[in-house]
């Protein structure tokens, strides 16, 4: 199987969000979850500074641009590329660059090797880190490709489906 790299689509401006939730909707749709793996709209916090009051903000790191992590195939390349919003890829012509390992670390995107996990869909974890810090629950779904599981937590009475990074989690 092909490797998955990091590629980067130009979008309308303000469309960013918009684009990310609509190539992850069809991701779902057409099942390419193995092969799309990752879409993100790079955000940074800034302190803005308005009428004496200090704010801090999430702005986009690069207005116009969605990065995705996925398999180039004409299936994929295709995808994207008709996504409504979407300019094209950044690179010469029509032929798609992914983004090299030092360009990655400047983001602040691990490229490491993926988690090998002890745990599967059915078992019960504990969550060693994060927001969700000392919560149990039974993984209900894994993402290997975001080194995500979904786990069922309780909030207000109710089970609500949370992901994870299967680094913050533990088999109990």
């Amino acid at each position: 199987m092909a490797e998955a790299h990091w590629y980067v689509a130009h979008t309308y401006s303000g469309y960013e969000n918009k684009v990310k939730a609509n190539i992850d909707k069809t991701v779902e749709n057409r099942h390419l979850e193995e092969q799309i793996l990752e879409v993100r709209v790079p955000m940074q916090d800034v302190t803005e500074l308005k009428n004496g009051v200090r704010k801090q903000v999430s702005k986009k790191m690069f207005p116009g641009y969605v990065l995705i992590n996925m398999i180039m195939n004409d299936d994929t390349w295709y995808v994207v590329r008709n996504t409504r919003g979407v300019t094209g890829f950044v690179g010469p012509g029509s032929k798609p660059v992914p983004l090299s390992e030092m360009e990655m670390r400047s983001l602040g995107i691990r490229t490491d090797a993926p988690i090998e996990v002890d745990f599967d869909e059915g078992d019960t974890v504990s969550v060693i880190g994060g927001v969700w810090k000392d919560t149990t629950g039974i993984i209900t779904a894994m993402n290997h490709g975001k080194q995500t599981v979904t786990i069922n937590v309780e909030m207000f009475g109710r089970e609500t489906p949370v992901e994870i990074s299967f680094a913050d989690v533990k088999k109990l």
